[in-house]
């Protein structure tokens, strides 16, 4: 790590000349749920952490729930003393942040390439799958979609409300792709996007989706595929704050509406070789149907990864395009893995699975972790919908079924750490508790 001190003092040093107004720095991390912690530094200490200062924060922060809490772990958490971990900063991320009301900066920080990292945080276990391609000479190439939805910023008797056009005061409430809508909301969305793009992320294409205020963002493809990880966490940060700012509330959350399509998280994956050749496309498209076949086998079996709350799994087989079984399919979005039409060149697949809040780091490294175990097997798929529209394998609908299919699977275990496995899946049996622990309105009105 010694050599990128001194480009990491001189990314602190020109930040710092360029906007000489900011005196604070986030240095942010995701944890287990796909939310950010970290620590406020005052920006003119920031030098000294790039210079080598040690950077610690708690090792169980990694831990945190969806409400902030932890749950007792292994020996973690409550047994442990709560040890500090090492972090470092990652090169390239000191953005200036445009949403909060004085001027902030932002970088990440992650414990991947620390004398000691920590083997459940979710840019760690990304980080390993990937040393695992790079030992084998394969070079993934990614892009992230994320789907979202805009609501109005003040919730009603606690239910999100339509958003409003600010022109015409119109509700967003009709369903449906009209062009017209980007126009109605191009204030918000065009800063969302600016907004990306000053954090450093490859923000594309903005397109309004079926859902009544509901978009979706695509990314560039790159060949860093923590750096697409990357993209997608940071993007979520900024366009909740933009969001804010224009008087909308946006949320990422995988089914805010039963008679509306859910928000999806879909991901692009081909793998090249050192010569920059595509091996999907190889002997016949062969290498692809082993990928697929492997991401499928592994599929019920990375669901907690998929769908990391109660709410996502109402996701599935509820609306079109929203797959209840796994499957696959050219150019078929009722398929949980689609093929894109595309040359030999820009073969690759789509995961289409996980919920848009899902962690973007466990997602890619289930799906790599998936593609790896088909190719080394060698695995045939099952029928693509194209041939069989009732092709498909069956997986868990609810939390605890989900944790239960994989905490226990060996290649599961094997691919993403079994260390990270067991802290994951016990993070989200306690967390499902907790949430079936209450007692809402619906309840009191049908059987008071």
């Amino acid at each position: 790590m010694a050599d990128v001190v001194p480009a990491l003092v001189g990314e602190v040093r020109a930040f710092r000349q360029a906007h000489p107004e900011i005196r604070y720095v986030d240095l942010i991390c995701l944890d287990l749920p796909g939310h950010f912690y970290g620590k406020r530094y005052p920006i003119d200490a920031l030098e000294k952490v790039a210079s080598g200062s040690l950077l610690k924060l708690p090792q169980n922060c990694v831990l945190l729930g969806t409400q902030g809490g932890l749950y007792k772990i292994g020996d973690y958490c409550f047994n442990d003393g709560d040890p500090d971990a090492p972090r470092r900063l990652i090169p390239g991320t000191l953005k200036p942040v445009r949403w909060e009301r004085q001027p902030l900066a932002q970088m990440l920080i992650s414990s991947d390439g620390t004398d000691a990292p920590i083997e459940f945080e979710p840019r760690e276990v990304l980080a390993r799958v990937l040393r695992r391609f790079a030992a084998r000479g394969i070079r993934p190439v990614v892009a992230f979609e994320l789907e979202f939805y805009l609501f109005a910023a003040q919730l009603a008797e606690g239910l999100p409300q339509y958003p409003r056009d600010r022109l015409s005061d119109d509700r967003d409430d009709q369903p449906n792709m009209h062009i017209e809508r980007l126009s109605r909301f191009s204030d918000v969305l065009h800063e969302m996007v600016e907004a990306a793009c000053e954090q450093g992320v490859d923000a594309t294409v903005i397109t309004a989706e079926l859902g009544p205020g509901q978009f979706e963002i695509n990314f560039g493809h790159t060949d860093d595929a923590l750096r697409a990880a990357d993209w997608s966490a940071l993007f979520c940060r900024s366009t909740r704050g933009v969001a804010l700012r224009h008087g909308y509330r946006a949320s990422f959350m995988g089914k805010p509406y039963l008679h509306a399509p859910g928000s999806g998280m879909h991901v692009h994956v081909s793998l090249y070789d050192d010569a920059g050749r595509n091996l999907l496309a190889a002997d016949g498209q062969r290498p692809l149907r082993h990928a697929v076949a492997g991401c499928l086998a592994l599929l019920p079996h990375c669901m907690p990864v998929f769908a990391p709350n109660h709410n996502a799994f109402r996701r599935y087989g509820s609306m079109v395009n929203a797959a209840s079984r796994a499957s696959w399919g050219f150019e078929d979005r009722d398929a949980c893995i689609r093929i894109p039409e595309s040359d030999a060149r820009n073969l690759r697949i789509e995961h289409r699975l996980a919920s848009a809040d899902a962690n973007p780091y466990l997602v890619l490294a289930a799906i790599l972790t998936g593609m790896e175990h088909g190719l080394d097997a060698r695995r045939e798929p099952i029928a693509p919908l194209n041939e069989d529209r009732g092709s498909g394998i069956d997986f868990p609908k609810e939390m605890l079924s989900a944790v239960a299919a994989m905490q226990d699977h060996a290649a599961v275990r094997d691919g993403l750490g079994s260390e990270f496995v067991m802290v994951y899946c016990e993070n989200k049996r306690q967390e499902e508790l907790d949430f079936r622990n209450e007692i809402g309105a619906r309840e009191y009105r049908w059987f008071l």
